[in-house]
């Protein structure tokens, strides 16, 4: 297994980044938060847990040794493959989705694309046991914890995808006009809707 890459970051896009390890670029897929840690032209050091298919080998990257673990131990419960483990992680912390699967929060785990009421009726039965109860400090919040930390991610991934840091504070502060206050969807979702604020 390729426990982590490290090198210079050459590319970062909505999905994931390319990272430059001793002239051979690595692509590697992450959440929208891992994302936003990584800036291109900088050095980085990503843990990665490697996808092995029969027509594919994916390389997917997280924020910690944590988000590693918990993505690996979410596919061992039927019907969830990396792309689904990796949404869970992208709408939940790794402590937010062990307080879910331990207090049996279907509503949580429901708000992830792809998982219905059965779905994740399912991964509690079969995750409870393993995930075990929230090790960090309680926090809900996909991110460093600061007020509205979405804006911070979506600013550094549109100018990671190369827009101005002026493009993207207008970016951001038009998708917090949309959003009103109101419960902020996925960064990955506000990621869309600042990039079609700026293609228009």
């Amino acid at each position: 297994m390729i426990a982590f890459v490290s090198g210079r970051v050459a590319a970062a896009g909505p999905d994931g980044a390319v990272i430059d390890v001793h002239g051979v670029g690595m692509a590697v897929q992450c959440t929208p938060a891992t994302l936003a840690g990584l800036r291109v032209g900088e050095q980085a050091q990503v843990p990665t847990s490697l996808v092995v298919r029969e027509d594919s080998l994916t390389l997917f990257g997280f924020a910690d040794d944590d988000e590693r673990s918990v993505f690996e131990l979410l596919q061992t419960a039927s019907g969830v493959g990396p792309r689904l483990a990796l949404a869970m992680l992208a709408v939940h912390t790794p402590d937010a989705l062990r307080r879910a699967v331990a207090t049996e929060d279907f509503t949580s785990l429901t708000k992830v694309p792809g998982i219905g009421k059965k779905g994740a009726q399912r991964i509690v039965l079969e995750l409870k046991d393993r995930l075990g109860g929230p090790i960090g400090d309680g926090s809900d919040v996909r991110a460093p914890v600061r007020a509205e930390p979405w804006r911070e991610q979506v600013q550094m991934g549109l100018v990671n995808l190369g827009w101005t840091a002026r493009d993207a504070d207008a970016a951001v502060d038009a998708v917090a006009a949309d959003i009103d206050g109101a419960e902020p969807p996925p960064v990955a979702a506000l990621l869309k809707a600042a990039l079609r604020k700026l293609s228009k």
